[in-house]
């Protein structure tokens, strides 16, 4: 085996096999709960009520998260079925070199919602320290909050489970107070919080309100939804069943039901504190309903909330695509202090005024990843997958020099489409990615480069829990290991 080989079997990216996999429906749900509990959030329902009622704000972010979870789990189904992770299987539809472009403008983003949600733990910890002992220096804070969490992170995935355990409940609190506290502020001003607009618009700009609503809660998860089969390789399922709704009952338990209900709350409190104080920004709104011993309370959930997130959601994506770039001399610990400090340098606290904006950019530029994946996965190679060779650096998933032009070229037409149609920005990068891409992969790409299971679409060759099969790939010795704790025990 040549180190080219070696270099694409890091171990934290080989196939899970079905004994591996302890995650059920109740487990993924209460992982989701600590994810969506995202305080960046409150940005889209405090923009959505500057020109929208609070009702179809509510709408727009239930069809904005019941559309994305769909997405989520449809990806997902390549974990499932292969027990492969988002950056081994984007070798696929980009090619054993090409992936890491693509794969590091998701792990990258990652790393910089990592430092937004940080900078919100960050200033709750200073205003709890500022209440027990008068100290003041947010940014002390936010540098010993983000290596708290880098450290958990490090220490493996049943960590971070066994601290989303205890968050999740308190998260869940801290939301209904912050609900019923800013809804009696409000009414304390004469605002109604079903009625009050700050600025109504009406007809085709009211559409665009509400579709701007709809996809920026969207691009709020596409990062997910790219990067669903890194976590959904550790979902059980069981073997042999040929039923794609069975096989896949903890993501839709879980992206499907659960995450809208959260992701929908998160808003309403976002939109209810734009109209009690005026500002969305979660800190800002807690000190202004409460004070005291509640407010230090109140603060440490907050704490807890993006902690909870940021190591499930954004730290392990984001480290294990830098894992995959590195290779074997890319520990795991090592990606995740990477990944820490994109997070720090890109000053997020500068980031949270133009939230909204972004998220319909970043959203569009990921969606065409989403749009490739599900052409490729799904129509072109119809679920079966050649695993074998996406841990070979001369096999089938080289094409030229490890490029798939028909890959990086959709996933370029589809971002700028993306772009300049931002309003509908993952609607359209998915479209425009999924065709683009069918068309060249189906005629040109893959007739030029073979594909075993294009060619021969073989279920008991190329499909794998479907079928029964645990994809097994053998290791070099001579590797750097990651956490022993790295699998879920939900």
């Amino acid at each position: 085996m040549n180190n080219k080989d070696s270099y694409l079997k890091s171990p934290d990216l080989l196939p899970i096999s079905s004994e591996e996999r302890n995650i059920g429906p109740k487990g993924f749900a209460v992982i989701w709960v600590g994810m969506a509990v995202v305080l960046a959030a409150f940005a889209i329902g405090g923009s959505g009520v500057q020109s929208l009622p609070l009702g179809w704000v509510i709408v727009a972010t239930l069809i904005g998260s019941v559309a994305i979870g769909i997405f989520m789990t449809i990806i997902g189904d390549i974990g499932v079925e292969h027990g492969l992770s988002f950056p081994v299987y984007m070798r696929a539809p980009f090619g054993t070199i090409g992936t890491h472009i693509p794969s590091l403008v998701r792990g990258i983003t990652a790393a910089c919602w990592f430092g937004l949600n940080t900078y919100f733990g960050a200033t709750a910890m200073n205003g709890i320290l500022n209440i027990l002992f008068g100290f003041n220096n947010w940014f002390i804070c936010f540098i010993v909050f983000a290596a708290l969490q880098l450290i958990n992170t490090a220490l493996g995935i049943k960590a971070i489970e066994r601290f989303a355990d205890l968050a999740a409940p308190t998260i869940i609190l801290i939301s209904a107070w912050m609900y019923a506290s800013l809804s009696d502020q409000a009414a304390e001003q004469g605002r109604e919080i079903w009625s009050w607009v700050e600025s109504p618009v009406t007809g085709g700009a009211a559409f665009t309100a509400f579709m701007v609503v709809v996809m920026s809660n969207m691009g709020f998860w596409a990062t997910l939804a790219a990067d669903m089969p890194s976590l959904s390789r550790f979902f059980k399922a069981p073997k042999n069943e040929r039923n794609w709704f069975k096989r896949n009952k903890s993501q839709i338990v879980g992206s499907i039901i659960v995450m809208p209900i959260v992701n929908t709350f998160m808003i309403i409190i976002g939109a209810v504190s734009y109209i009690a104080v005026s500002n969305f920004d979660p800190v800002v709104a807690l000190q202004e309903a409460a004070s005291g011993f509640i407010l230090g309370i109140l603060l440490l959930m907050i704490v807890f909330a993006q902690w909870s997130t940021n190591t499930s959601a954004n730290v392990i994506p984001a480290a294990t695509i830098f894992s995959n770039v590195g290779g074997p001399k890319v520990p795991f610990w090592a990606a995740v202090l990477i990944a820490g400090i994109i997070g720090i340098a890109v000053q997020p606290w500068s980031l949270f005024d133009v939230i909204v904006p972004a998220l319909l950019i970043i959203g569009g530029i990921l969606s065409s990843i989403v749009g490739i994946l599900f052409t490729d996965y799904y129509l072109i190679r119809k679920r079966r997958v050649n695993v074998n060779d996406l841990y070979v650096g001369n096999g089938q998933y080289k094409y030229m020099n490890g490029f798939n032009l028909a890959g990086m070229i959709a996933w370029i037409i589809g971002g700028i489409a993306s772009y300049f149609l931002s309003s509908y920005s993952f609607i359209v990068g998915f479209l425009v990615g999924a065709v683009i891409y069918y068309i060249l992969g189906k005629y040109w790409w893959f007739k030029k480069y073979k594909q075993a299971e294009i060619e021969d679409p073989s279920d008991e060759k190329y499909l794998g829990i479907t079928v029964g099969r645990d994809w097994e790939i053998l290791e070099e010795e001579e590797v750097v290991a990651v956490p022993e704790d790295l699998n879920p025990q939900i």
